[in-house]
C-alpha cells in the first residue's frame, strides 16, 4: 500500500483553503483600510500637538508658506533664538497613503490650524476611505 494523498483530496483541501480566504480576505482589508484611517488620526493629533509647542516657543503658528515645515526647521529672523525645534523626529511624515498633509494656517484670533489628509484618493472631498480626514478650526 502506498502512502501519500490523493489528488482529490489535494484539491479538496484546496478548495477549503480558497473559501476561508474569499471569506477572510475582504474583512482583513476593511481592517487594514481603518486602521489607516485611526493611523492619519493619530498622525494629525501628533502633527498638531507640536504645532501647538512650536507656538508656544515663537508665539504664532507656521504661515501657508512655511507649512508643516517649520516644525523641523527654524525660522529666518529674530523668530529663530526662541524656535527650540525640530518639534519632529525627522522629517514631517506622510499620510497613510502616502500623501501629503495639508496644512491651513488660523485666519481668525484663538483659532487652531487645520490639517487634512486627503484620504485613499489623494482629491478633495469624497466618502467612505476616499473621504478627508481633518483636524483642527482654521480657516
Amino acid at each position: 500500500m502506498e502512502r501519500g494523498y490523493s489528488l482529490l483530496e489535494v484539491l479538496i483541501v484546496l478548495t477549503i483553503i480558497a473559501l476561508i480566504a474569499a471569506l477572510v480576505g475582504p474583512r482583513l482589508m476593511a481592517q487594514l483600510d481603518r486602521s489607516k484611517v485611526t493611523a492619519a488620526r493619530v498622525q494629525m493629533r501628533a502633527l498638531a500637538s507640536a504645532l501647538e509647542t512650536m507656538r508656544i516657543d515663537i508665539g504664532r503658528y507656521p504661515s501657508a508658506s512655511e507649512g508643516l515645515s517649520l516644525l523641523s526647521q527654524p525660522p529666518r529672523g529674530r523668530e529663530s533664538e526662541t524656535w527650540q525645534g525640530p518639534y519632529l523626529d525627522g522629517s514631517v511624515p506622510a499620510d497613510p497613503w502616502g500623501g501629503v498633509y495639508v496644512y491651513e494656517p488660523p485666519t481668525r484670533d484663538f483659532a487652531t490650524p487645520r490639517i487634512v489628509s486627503l484620504g485613499a484618493d489623494g482629491e478633495e472631498g469624497g466618502s467612505g476611505l476616499d473621504a478627508d480626514i481633518a483636524t483642527g478650526d482654521a480657516p
